[in-house]
């Protein structure tokens, strides 16, 4: 199964409603709140290539991009791949 990484602060609904898509999938994931810790917010926009918006997500290497990103390659059925999940 892919190491999951997302970038989330609190207050964020979309924050949320990934990590509800991942929950529903049974997959675990290493979370990291962008307000509680704000080095880590350099850190996102580093590896997300200068986003700025949270969630930013994270499955093995590869940038997934923010909710809508990650629900729309669910809908195409290729988010369980990324995941190793069938």
């Amino acid at each position: 199964m892919a190491k999951i990484e997302i970038y989330t602060s609190m207050l964020c609904g979309y924050c949320h409603a990934a990590k509800a898509l991942f929950k529903q999938k049974g997959i675990q994931y290493t979370e990291f709140d962008v307000m509680m810790r704000p080095g880590r917010k350099r850190e996102m926009m580093d590896r997300a290539g200068g986003r700025t918006s949270v969630p930013q997500i994270f499955i093995g290497t590869k940038h997934v991009g923010g909710y809508d990103d990650m629900a729309a390659l669910d809908a195409r059925g290729e988010l369980d791949p990324l995941l190793g999940i069938s």
